[in-house]
Formats: C-alpha cells, structure tokens, sequence
C-alpha cells in the first residue's frame, strides 16, 4: 500500500490564493472581483495607515474583508531588518491587535514589508504569533514552501496569466501537491490601467472542481494538520487528530480522513 500526503481539501490536487499588501482603496474593487469569481484573497494590511488618504478606513475592514483573510503586515510598514528588536515586536503586535479587534479572530500571518528581512527577523516571528511570513521572491513554480516564514509567491500578478495558463495544464510528476500563488499591490492594477487583467485571470481560473480556492492561513492550517495524522506501525489505521478533515493519497485513490477519528485503510491484517 502506497501512502501520499498529496492532497488538498476534497481530494484535489491543485490549490490557489492571492495576496495583497497594504490596504490601498483599491482593495474595494479586488475584493468584488474576487467575490464575483469565488476566489479567495489574503490581504495585509497596515493598521497604522488606516484612515490616510489613499487608504481604506477601520471601520469597513471587517465587512470588506468577509470571507477572505486579514493579515498583518506591520503598522507602520518599516524595514524589519533596520529596526530594534523591540520595534519589530512593537510594529507586529501593535498591528495584530488592531486588526484582530476590528475582524473579530486572531491574525495570524504577515508580508514582509518591502518584501525584506533577516534570519533574526524569521527567528522571532513565531514568539509573536506568527504562522507564515510571505516574501517578493517569485519562484515561477508550484511548489508548497520548505519554510512558512518565508514563503516565496509563485509570481507577481503582472505575470499571473502566463502561469495561470501553465498552471491548469500541469500535470505533476509523482501527483505532488501544486499551489498557484499570487501576489501584488491593488493600485498597481489602477496605475496601469490593467483591471482587465485580473477579470481575465479570475475568469479562466475560476469554477473548476480541480482546484482548492484558499486563503494563506487556510492553507498552513492544512499543511500543519496533514503533518499532525497519526499512523499505525503496519500503516493500516491513522487518526486525525486535528478539528479539520484531511485527505491523503492511497495507492493514488483519494482518502478523507474526518477529524477526531481512526480510519482503517486495509481489513487484511484485521484478526
């Protein structure tokens, strides 16, 4: 019997999310986009900029936001690896606090500001209650992250469509888990004059039974609870000890695993 942590939500194997930094106006027309389109949005927000011209106000987030994730990206977005220790913790929990009061459940990742930072930065996100940290890296690939704290998009949205397409016609090697992600800046779409491109994008990546349609934190969650199972010594019996349900492979078939239980994948060794 051949055992694969290979699958996401409802046995699939492919999954996408967008990522959006700063908390622009902008936001309003990416969120009913996506909403339009039933895909799923992280958006990390500067809580210290609420307010400021440009800027969304605290009180719309909440409903904004609905269905999506809030994230944090610092209040003030300084350059984390320039800044105090004390600063940096001042800069995230100030921003957390502010966030999670205003949507009502804990924040629980971040971007990078300026998409720059350090090992001692990484070192002490997870003191602050930081599950993932998402950086400006593009890798152009499909792959899930080796570390949370760094996590490398798959390209910024000015060439989402190229591997939108690439990403549809994928068909993995070993049947390995593909994440499609997104990352950028709401204005950009309105300093270029380019809204066009995320309706095209959302059109041709939209409604298909294939693909989990997720946010960050959605997505770390999974991972962290596909991690957790428990298998017995002959791999017959594993248990999910996690309040989500979880799917595995087994010999390339699909297998949901529900939370809080034992599943027998083979009666052969039963008696």
């Amino acid at each position: 019997m051949r055992i694969q942590f290979d699958r996401f939500p409802g046995g699939r194997s492919k999954a996408l999310t967008l990522s959006y930094d700063d908390g622009r106006i902008h936001d309003r027309r990416l969120v009913g986009i996506l909403n339009e389109y039933g895909i799923k949005g992280t958006f990390h927000l500067n809580s210290g900029f609420f307010g400021r011209d440009g800027y969304i106000v605290t009180e719309e987030v909440r409903a904004l936001y609905a269905g999506h994730e809030v994230s944090a990206h610092t209040a003030t977005h300084p350059f984390l690896e320039l800044t105090p220790r004390e600063r940096v913790v001042t800069e995230l929990m100030n921003d957390r606090r502010a966030l999670e009061r205003t949507v009502g459940y804990p924040v629980r990742g971040m971007s990078y500001p300026f998409g720059t930072y350090n090992r001692d930065v990484t070192q002490l996100l997870p003191m602050l209650g930081i599950k993932y940290a998402r950086t400006t890296v593009s890798t152009g690939r499909f792959s899930l992250p080796d570390d949370f704290l760094q996590w490398h998009p798959t390209c910024h949205h000015r060439a989402m469509m190229e591997h939108g397409e690439a990403f549809l016609n994928e068909r993995p090697k070993y049947n390995r888990m593909q994440l499609l992600y997104v990352w950028g800046h709401s204005y950009e779409f309105d300093n270029n004059g380019n809204w066009e491109d995320m309706e095209t994008f959302c059109r041709l990546l939209s409604g298909r039974d294939d693909i989990w349609y997720a946010t960050n934190i959605e997505i770390v969650d999974y991972m962290e609870a596909l991690k957790r199972l428990e298998f017995s010594v002959d791999e017959t019996m594993v248990r999910n000890p996690s309040a989500i349900p979880v799917w595995i492979g087994v010999d390339g078939l699909p297998v949901e695993l529900a939370p809080g239980s034992v599943t027998h994948l083979t009666d052969e060794n039963d008696g």
